[in-house]
């Protein structure tokens, strides 16, 4: 049977991140993605223009009305805005799918810098998201907030990790697009074992959604039946191609192409 994800985060109106981000990339590695949307953003390639939080109890119907019919065989979390909302998803997790898979995106600002995740938000993140994840793909400023602790350079990388497998996560992929060098760095600490996966930097601005990108495809592997490692070494390879022939839309923060695998596809 095909893998299934279900997506719970916010609309991208622009579409390249967000849940558009998420279903392009879950389809592109062949499994079934189904939604959750927690909040419809008005936004584009310069920045997000406005956010309309979906009703908690509504989010708790989308979950439910997915879960108990189509089913899920990993869960992606991305954009909850509020302390509320992320009480309703753990709840809803806790009640439809206890043993699934969870990949959290720890979603806090946006590509042009707005704040996605308010108030006490962050702390019951901490608190009651984190413990539930099977994998935590934090950036570096995401990592440094819900650690407590700086980012100064690669050696600090393993620390901040390993800070957030203290908070209860079994897993943390810790993206290091937003260190310095002509590598981007990110690492893996799974069962106390450190992986480092490497790509080349790329010269572009157009990476708007990737973070979306990389955990729907990493959940998307896990559904169909890969190890966690196998699943990030896929997704890591998608995502740099797809960052490498971005279509070149928009005037700031352009979208990845998340249409490279598919034979025809013009951009």
């Amino acid at each position: 049977m095909i893998g299934r994800v279900l997506a719970v985060a916010g609309s991208d109106s622009g579409g390249g991140a967000g849940i558009q981000a998420d279903i392009k990339a879950i389809s592109a590695l062949g499994a079934y993605a189904a939604t959750a949307v927690t909040a419809l953003t008005a936004q584009n390639t310069i920045g997000v223009h406005g956010v309309y939080p979906v009703p908690a109890e509504f989010i708790d119907k989308q979950i439910h009305s997915v879960l108990t019919d189509i089913g899920a065989d990993c869960i992606k979390i991305g954009m909850l805005h509020e302390s509320q909302v992320i009480e309703t998803v753990v709840a809803a997790l806790d009640r439809d799918a206890p043993k699934t898979p969870i990949v959290v995106d720890p979603v806090m600002v946006a590509k042009g810098g707005a704040v996605l995740l308010h108030g006490d938000a962050v702390d019951v993140l901490r608190k009651r998201l984190i413990p539930r994840a099977t994998l935590l793909t934090p950036n570096i400023p995401e990592a440094e907030a819900l650690a407590g602790r700086k980012f100064f350079n690669h050696r600090d990388m393993e620390p901040l990790c390993r800070s957030l497998i203290e908070l209860g996560a079994k897993a943390v992929l810790l993206k290091g697009g937003h260190a310095t060098g002509p590598i981007v760095c990110d690492m893996l600490i799974n069962n106390g074992q450190v992986r480092i996966y490497k790509n080349p930097r790329l010269d572009t601005i157009h990476t708007h959604g990737t973070g979306c990108t990389l955990s729907s495809l990493i959940a998307a592997g896990l559904a169909n039946g890969f190890s966690l490692e196998e699943a990030i070494e896929a997704a890591e390879e998608f995502l740099h191609k797809a960052i490498k022939t971005a279509p070149q839309l928009g005037k700031g923060h352009g979208p990845v192409n998340h249409l490279h695998t598919i034979r025809g596809c013009k951009y």
